[in-house]
């Protein structure tokens, strides 16, 4: 099966969080970068893999599930993620993820990566392709039954190679795909589509604040700091931010804090203090209040929790 033999090995990097990157490698005979299948199909084929037991791991691809009947629970960047019929999870590039127990969980699976898309449908999708993306979607209302349908046309094009030439083929699977995903776009939580093509100022000075604080969470922690950086004030870069994502700056700095250090607590098993000397806290008292503030449980805690569900890799 396709996905057994892609995370049979790594690439040979490891993330920070000593979590592994998998590169897309589908079986033989699965032409471009696009693979479709189901989760039923799925678990069916790897009754011990990879829940069994629980291990982190990180793709260079995009992860896709549709739910149609049950429940399915994922963990991604470290958090439990609960998706309802309805509605989708996207695992896009470089999240950590760690599968749950399959369960009933039934619906469509598609794999891709992200060249896959024509350039102008990625500048497009840009808000929902991006790193920061829910990964949780709920569909309007309105688009849940054509999604599921479009997304059972992608499954019956890509399962019947050889019926017409490879370029109509890929062009198909191609149109389907993008098809579908302007329509997600259309998800709650989701940047209104064409917002990162329209090159508006914010948006653009969003976009960097990204990119910066990707470079300096772990040293800079003001929000004065990053629009010193940007070269703009502390209330330029803080309505950027609102009509992103509407959220504050000094909140999206303490998410990826937050998010570095569930990465390091758990897959990387640091302890506190080394945690809280990488992102710059003065003391791991410090670090302690910060990370139970936003979690409601103490580093020790989290990282006990994570032992007991994500097994240490053998060897």
């Amino acid at each position: 099966m396709v996905v057994d033999k892609r995370h049979s090995g790594s690439s040979g990097q490891a993330g920070p969080a000593a979590v592994p990157l998998y590169g897309f490698q589908p079986r033989v005979g699965t032409p471009y970068g696009l693979e479709v299948t189901t989760v039923e199909d799925f678990f069916a084929q790897h009754d011990d893999w990879p829940w069994n037991p629980p291990r982190p791991g990180r793709a260079t691809f995009h992860y896709l599930i549709g739910v149609t009947v049950g429940e399915l629970r994922h963990d991604v960047d470290h958090v439990t993620r609960t998706v309802a019929p309805g509605q989708w999870l996207w695992v896009r590039p470089g999240h950590a993820q760690c599968w749950h127990s399959p369960d009933v969980a039934r619906g469509p699976f598609i794999l891709f990566e992200p060249d896959v898309l024509t350039p102008g449908i990625a500048r497009l999708l840009a808000p929902l392709t991006a790193h920061e993306a829910p990964a949780v979607l709920s569909p309007h209302p309105d688009d849940t039954a054509w999604l599921q349908q479009t997304a059972l046309q992608l499954l019956d094009e890509h399962r019947v190679l050889g019926r017409r030439p490879l370029d109509i083929h890929h062009a198909l699977r191609r149109s389907l795909l993008e098809s579908l995903l302007l329509r997600l776009a259309n998800s709650l939580g989701i940047a209104p589509i064409g917002t990162a093509a329209a090159g508006t100022g914010r948006a653009d000075r969003y976009r960097r604040f990204l990119d910066v604080l990707e470079l300096h969470f772990r040293e800079l922690h003001r929000a004065a700091d990053y629009a010193e950086l940007l070269g703009c004030s502390v209330r330029t870069l803080s309505r950027a931010a609102l009509d992103a994502t509407g959220k504050g700056v000094r909140e999206l700095i303490d998410e990826r804090r937050l998010l570095e250090a569930r990465r390091l607590l758990g897959g990387a098993r640091w302890d506190a203090r080394a945690v809280a000397v990488h992102l710059g806290f003065t003391d791991p008292a410090n670090f302690g209040r910060f990370f139970r503030g936003h979690t409601g449980v103490t580093p020790a805690a989290f990282a006990a929790g994570e032992a007991t569900t994500v097994p240490p890799p053998l060897g």
